[in-house]
């Protein structure tokens, strides 16, 4: 490390870069979630996206500026991840301006965050700058607060200019970099900052967003100008540690220890070999904690996609470095130990995460055994040196999640290589699709109905909690197909809003209410009610009877006895939240819900099916507290406040200040306590009985549970037992004699399939005698070859053991069946003497189940296969002799 800097720890610089520009009038904001707010993004990936709206003016900040340290995640240069500077996941600190910080105010601070002895204290000697090509204002000011002229360059529009699409906000950059020293450079003499070598390291890019670009190219000034500066965490961590790459600084260093210690392996600062798996392992693993601590859960699409993306290129590299069995939980702790005290969701959904990557991991290594035995068979029928179809390879990749690399690894071993134009021209033609499917707007649509009537309206104020009506409601704007419309008239399907209105809009999983809005003449039967930009309710429904025009007064009324039913089942999701976690653990979390009149449905994360035992432990807790008739308790208060009582927040939802926090009792310790702005019984009695209909996946790590409350499960209950009559009814006796009946029924069945099966293995005992008794002889075993039908492939197997016995260690069989059903089935089987004389059974079925419509494989001394096509079961026994040369 260099005498003239000081160490600093991440930790260190994170906290004091945010008290600086606090110390400037800025206000520090948290770090937003990796799910953004804004739909254009998949993933929040720059400081500026939670400022999105103040930037487009759709927000106004009463602070000067804003400073946070955001989390972000970036997967565009995946394949570098593992040389010095690429990371998926990193934190960006920043500071923002929307009118009130001027571009001399942000470049004065960088300078002196950059060079004051108390905060950074780095050498202006070797600090340069670029500034866009025409910007000489950037570099009066940075000359003006100390840098050298010979230390700034002026790069062109690609490197040194913002812009956020073809048209609009846009405006110059200027970035600072470290000079590492020569012998990092790439001994050119024209070496400067924005040279593709490392001895100029950029650690902090100033935007300075001050132009309106139009369609004709003109760019005037925008209303007031804007800052958008982002500095590296990880990569400014590494300058004042010393150290020449993100991955030695202390956070990412900690987790290549985590590496090291289980694979044996010694970290030696390369970029390749041992020492690029442990680096990918390093940040995959931190990307992989921090996305499933913000609700984001594997899956084959979307954010979900990017996280089972990243787990398994993580788990492949650990097969890579030898490490044996599942081991990313390890790496899970050792980021909640360094960076949970700054994001607490790292260690408040601890199990989940844990749990998450285990049952993940799992699936993985099993997936990847998959692969390999497909991998294998393919490579089995190539002749010598030649190339591993790109096709199959693509194949692995998409459908096996099998990484090109280790493909390619294990055809080298075996002296192959891959066709890679047809592989690169397949992931081509999956990004194309992909790239079809995106929305490319990285600012999004803004100009639509409700982001105009949000700038206009003040939000509605829903007085439902307490009031099924309210009389004299004003009608603040009808939307008539997607425009905003004075009036309409009856016959016409509307979205109404009104200032204050007792009708819920559908949030949380909780429906819209419906009912009626009537005065004045007009009458709109509400089917539904969606909540809109900037809180409003539209009231969606016909409008029945005379004309509805804004600024009219109506009385809006729900459908009370829809709403009390609706009321009883979202109460019942709470209960049915606290009795999983009960029985299950912590690791359980809501994945959505659907609370209607008629049911309810909740999804929460969970990694097996759950037993009729554990079902009956929940159904048995919440009718419980349904019949201990506690009253349900609803208070406001601030979001720490209600954290600290130990509320319980729906995991990845966002909350505002202050909020609704929902409890069965008034007691310290209620059975149930959940932040929801959602309508609630009054008491669980009114429940009146909650049943579980069914459980079953929604997926990789989650469950849904469907239940019904009240009148829904009386219905239930009325059903199942008008079943249970019918099904008496049918076999002659009394619903209480049924289960007796059933299992005479059973028996009787099992006895005649006794007979049946008895009939049909006696006609093929005699076949097989017959077959046996005309064994051939081939090159070291005597082969048998025999259509048996109307016997099951279990008893297939049961023939081959008689085969065996029969004949002899050095034997083998290829068998054949039609079943009852019309199906057929296959085996091919031999002793290990056989196989070793060169019979093998895969190969023999792969190839013969074709020409019966199936396919089928397995082990050389055994494999099965299923078809359809029975008039080709002869055929197939004489391919399998032809094959075999008999």
């Amino acid at each position: 490390m260099s005498a003239d800097i000081k160490y600093l720890t991440t930790a260190q610089i994170r906290e004091d870069f945010l008290e600086f520009f606090q110390s400037k009038g800025c206000k520090r904001y948290p770090s937003s979630s990796l799910i953004p707010d804004d739909p254009s993004l998949l993933l929040a990936n720059a400081g500026m996206n939670q400022f999105k709206e103040y930037y487009q003016g759709l927000k106004t900040m009463h602070e000067v500026g804003a400073c946070s340290c955001q989390k972000c995640l970036r997967t565009n240069d995946i394949d570098n991840i593992g040389d010095s500077r690429h990371l998926s996941f990193f934190e960006m600190l920043g500071n923002f301006a929307f009118g009130g910080f001027s571009k001399e105010q942000a470049i004065a601070a960088a300078i002196e965050f950059c060079t004051a002895p108390e905060h950074l204290g780095l050498p202006m000697d070797r600090l340069y700058f670029t500034v866009f090509t025409d910007d000489d204002e950037s570099i009066e000011l940075w000359q003006k607060y100390g840098a050298d002229g010979t230390h700034i360059n002026r790069l062109g529009e690609e490197d040194n200019f913002w812009a956020a699409g073809p048209t609009g906000p846009c405006g110059p950059c200027s970035e600072i970099y470290f000079d590492q020293g020569e012998e990092f450079g790439c001994g050119s003499p024209d070496c400067a900052p924005g040279c593709d070598c490392d001895r100029y390291l950029e650690f902090w890019n100033l935007v300075f967003t001050q132009y309106d670009r139009q369609e004709d190219g003109s760019m005037p000034d925008l209303p007031h100008k804007n800052i958008d500066t982002g500095m590296g965490l990880e990569r400014i961590a590494a300058i004042m540690q010393g150290q020449h790459s993100n991955y030695e600084g202390d956070v990412l260093r900690s987790l290549l220890a985590v590496g090291e210690k289980l694979s044996g392996k010694t970290y030696g600062g390369t970029a390749g070999g041992a020492d690029r798996s442990l680096r990918i392992i390093a940040d995959h693993s931190r990307a992989v904690t921090f996305m499933i601590g913000d609700g984001i859960l594997p899956s084959n699409e979307g954010r979900g996609y990017i996280l089972r993306r990243l787990l398994r290129r993580a788990v492949y590299h650990g097969r890579l470095l030898g490490i044996d069995g599942a081991f990313l939980t390890k790496y899970a702790a050792e980021v909640r130990s360094i960076m949970g005290d700054v994001y607490p969701a790292l260690v408040d959904n601890a199990a989940l995460i844990d749990g998450i990557i285990a049952a993940e991991e799992e699936r993985f290594n099993a997936t990847l055994d998959k692969g390999e035995a497909l991998l294998d068979a393919e490579l089995k029928k190539l002749e010598e040196g030649k190339d591993l179809p790109g096709e199959v390879a693509f194949t692995l990749h998409d459908t096996y999640g099998f990484p090109i690399d280790l493909t390619r690894e294990i055809c080298e071993v075996r002296g192959h290589k891959i066709a890679m134009d047809a592989f690169d021209a397949a992931m081509a033609d999956q990004r194309e699709r992909a790239r079809a499917a995106a929305n490319r707007d990285a600012w999004g649509k803004f100009n639509n109905v409700w982001t105009a009537l949000s700038d206009e309206l003040v939000a509605t104020e829903f007085c439902g909690y307490d009031a099924d009506q309210v009389q004299g409601a004003t009608v603040l704007a009808i939307v008539l197909e997607g425009e905003s419309v004075a009036q309409a008239q009856a016959g016409q399907t509307v979205e109404v809003v009104l200032d204050r209105t007792p009708f819920y809009a559908e949030m949380g999983g909780q429906v819209g209410d419906t009912g009626f809005l009537g005065g004045n003449g007009a009458g709109v039967r509400v089917t539904d009610t969606k909540h809109r930009e900037g809180d409003l309710y539209a009231h969606v429904g016909e409008v029945q009877e005379g004309a509805l025009y804004v600024g009219q007064t109506v009385d809006a009324v729900i459908d009370h006895g829809r709403r009390e039913l609706i009321r009883r089942n979202h109460t019942a999701t709470h209960l049915l939240d606290a009795a999983l976690k009960l029985v299950l653990g912590e690791h359980v979390s809501q994945a959505g819900s659907m609370v209607s009149a008629e049911r309810l449905r909740f999804d929460f994360t969970h990694f097996e099916a759950l037993t009729k035992e554990e079902l009956e432990r929940i159904e048995g807790l919440v009718n419980a507290e349904v019949f201990a008739a506690e009253p349900i308790v609803t208070k406001v208060m601030g979001i720490e406040e209600a954290k600290a009582s130990g509320a319980v927040a729906l995991f990845g939802e966002k909350y505002g200040d202050v909020v609704r926090v929902v409890s069965t009792g008034d007691s310290s310790e209620p059975f149930s306590r959940e932040l929801c702005g959602g309508t609630h019984a009054r008491n669980t009695a009114e429940i009146g009985m909650f049943k579980i209909v069914s459980e079953g996946s929604v997926g990789a790590n989650a469950r849904r549970i469907e239940a019904v409350t009240s009148a829904g499960a009386i219905a239930y209950v009325d059903e199942r037992l008008a079943l249970l009559d019918t099904v008496a009814a049918g076999l002659k006796c009394r619903p209480a004699d049924l289960a007796l009946r059933v299992e005479q029924v059973q028996r009787e069945a099992r006895d005649v399939q006794k007979k049946l099966q008895a009939a049909l293995a006696g006609g093929s005992s005699n076949k097989l005698a017959d077959a046996v008794a005309g064994a051939m002889d081939m090159d070291g075993y005597k082969f048998v070859a025999a259509r048996l039908d109307g016997v099951s492939g279990k008893e297939l197997r049961n023939a081959w053991d008689t085969v065996r016995d029969k004949l002899g260690m050095a034997c083998a069989c290829v068998l054949a069946s039609v079943g009852e059903d019309g199906k057929v089935a296959l085996l091919a089987a031999g002793t290990d003497p056989a196989v070793e004389a060169g019979f093998a059974a895969g190969d023999v079925i792969r190839q013969i189940a074709p020409l019966v419509g199936g396919r089928g494989g397995g082990r050389p001394t055994m494999a099965q296969a299923g078809g359809r096509d029975a008039a080709a079961v002869d055929d197939a026994l004489n391919k399998a002799k032809e094959l075999l040369g008999a």
